[in-house]
């Protein structure tokens, strides 16, 4: 051989061994597959199932059998967007769902569906339909629990044969139309303001029933203090005029005395600013004759004419005598005059105040005493 033939021949032999090395690698490679954790994957041989490769390290029989993509069986949370859904009143709702799903089966859920996302997608949207079209809309937005049950418990039995288990079904939001949003916050803003208004109704009748009760107590308690006081104050106006009667009759004063505190107590009965009218009383007379009798009876020493006076009769200055004589009589007429006056204002009053009342005023009878005067005593 010559030296380019085995030339030709190193060379093909080298390309020989790195093809061999080369297939050896990609055999050893495609032979040993790590399957992550938390994933499965399914191997065909010859096209048809053989195992499931659980995580790890596995062989397999390169160019032979075949790995499906890796299925993730760990729990999965998918939020499918808004369906419109319609309710046992005629209104539509749009709802939006939250599936909670994980796949336990990966022989089940590649083989006995072709799609399971989009299959629990549909299955979700159907029996949600079912569910909330047998409810009205105030039950569908009060009962979320009963169809998050309702919902877990049909996808639940209906996907186990594909190898994926529901755990939990949740309903995100539900929104009914514009216009029924705003009837009902109309109707919660009057619901509301009807309790307001009952709530401020019961404040303000609770406070009218304790102030009522406290001002029954207030005179309750005032009435208890003015009877005890009205007790007390006669109590002691009795003792008063026990005691006052006990030191007259004690003192046993004559009629002299009687007569003169009769005379001091009588300008009190013209005493305030209202009184314009008063009447003599008829014992003034017979006061005024008591007094004149005892000191008659009893004289004033010194005064001639006096019984009980004793020495020589002092002059009698007849002027001065007289002069006191007018002046009574003058007094006493403008008494009189200050009387009849008073007696013609009561009447003129009395006969204004007639018309309104309705009753006309008798005219004093012939020989009556007018109102201010006092017939004197025989």
């Amino acid at each position: 051989m010559t030296d380019a033939s085995q030339l030709v021949v190193g060379i093909v032999v080298t390309v020989i061994i790195v093809i061999i090395v080369i297939f050896v690698l990609v055999t050893l490679f495609r032979a040993i597959r790590i399957i992550p954790q938390a994933r499965a994957g399914v191997v065909e041989r010859l096209g048809r199932y053989h195992k499931t490769l659980s995580p790890g390290l596995n062989v397999v029989v390169p160019f032979v059998d075949k790995v499906r993509p890796l299925i993730d069986m760990r729990e999965q949370v998918v939020s499918f967007p808004p369906q419109p859904v319609i309710t046992e009143d005629n209104l539509v709702v749009s709802i939006d769902t939250v599936v909670y799903f994980q796949v336990t089966d990966a022989r089940a859920a590649t083989y006995e569906i072709a799609n399971y996302l989009g299959a629990v997608e549909q299955l979700t949207t159907t029996t949600l339909r079912n569910v909330v079209g047998g409810l009205n809309l105030e039950e569908a937005l009060t009962s979320r629990d009963n169809i998050n049950g309702q919902l877990r418990i049909v996808l639940d039995e209906a996907t186990g044969k594909w190898g994926i288990r529901v755990s939990r079904v949740e309903l995100k939001a539900i929104d009914p139309p514009i216009s029924i949003q705003d009837s009902m916050e109309k109707q919660m803003r009057a619901e509301r303001d009807r309790r307001a208004v009952i709530l401020t109704a019961e404040g303000t009748k609770q406070s009218e029933i304790l102030n009522a009760e406290g001002m029954r107590q207030a005179a309750i308690l005032k009435a208890e203090g003015d009877a005890k006081a009205a007790v007390l104050r006669a109590e002691g106006e009795a003792k008063a005029i026990t005691t006052v009667f006990g030191a007259i009759h004690e003192g046993n004063p004559d009629n002299l005395l009687l007569a003169y505190q009769y005379l001091q107590t009588l300008p009190k009965l013209a005493e305030g600013p209202a009184n314009k009218l008063w009447i003599i009383p008829s014992e003034l007379t017979q006061a005024l004759q008591g007094i004149g009798k005892a000191f008659g009876d009893k004289g004033v020493p010194g005064m001639p004419g006096m019984p009980g006076s004793s020495g020589t009769p002092a002059p009698v200055d007849r002027d001065a005598v007289k002069a006191a004589q007018a002046d009574a009589a003058a007094a006493a007429a403008d008494a009189h005059a200050e009387a009849e006056a008073a007696t013609r204002a009561a009447a003129e009053a009395a006969a204004a105040a007639a018309p309104d009342a309705g009753v006309t005023p008798a005219a004093p009878a012939e020989g009556d005493a007018a109102p201010g005067e006092q017939t004197p005593p025989a």
